[in-house]
């Protein structure tokens, strides 16, 4: 073989193995900061989507998004589309009957107006948010229902992966949504 033959031969396996290696860092892999398009659909209907807003991104294997559709995207790359079927148990998992409790209605805010089917949000000593649906009122108490509104449904996403690209190194460096 000549030497501008090699030379030729040798820049083509190189310029391969550099389109191997880029397109090997946009699969999605524990690590990697991911964008994708999704429409997520209950029972029939759509519940949410990224349609006309920015894409959802997340990190991968940060657990940043629900385990059922976080494994089934890893090895995705860019371009990929995908109906992704999350069972309940791996999405918000199965409603909890002790997650239903019993409160006096005197711990309601001035102004409320009490009525089945009302979302609630309540305050824990230590500051965290909890929002409960109102599912039964009695004579002095009120029963709310505090699992996830989507706690025992499975879960249809289609899904387009937009980007993959390697994660922020701090915080501060996060991408904003």
């Amino acid at each position: 073989m000549n030497k501008a033959l090699f030379s030729m031969v040798m820049g083509a396996l190189f310029l391969l193995s550099a389109v191997t290696v880029k397109a090997e860092n946009k699969v999605i892999a524990a690590g990697k900061l991911v964008k994708m398009d999704y429409t997520l659909t209950v029972d029939g209907k759509v519940v949410d989507t990224s349609a006309g807003k920015q894409p959802l991104q997340y990190i991968q294997g940060q657990h940043q998004i629900i385990p059922g559709l976080e494994r089934q995207l890893e090895g995705m790359k860019v371009g990929d589309q995908k109906k992704i079927i999350v069972l309940a148990v791996e999405g918000y998992g199965m409603p909890n009957k002790n997650f239903i409790v019993e409160a006096p209605k005197t711990n309601l805010a001035k102004g409320i107006v009490l009525e089945k089917g009302i979302v609630l949000q309540t305050q824990t000593q230590d500051g965290q948010v909890h929002a409960g649906k109102v599912v039964e009122i009695k004579d002095k108490t009120m029963m709310i229902d505090f699992n996830h509104p989507l706690a025992g449904k499975d879960l249809v996403f289609d899904v387009k992966i937009v980007d993959v690209g390697n994660a922020p190194t701090a915080a501060a460096e996060m991408p904003k949504k």
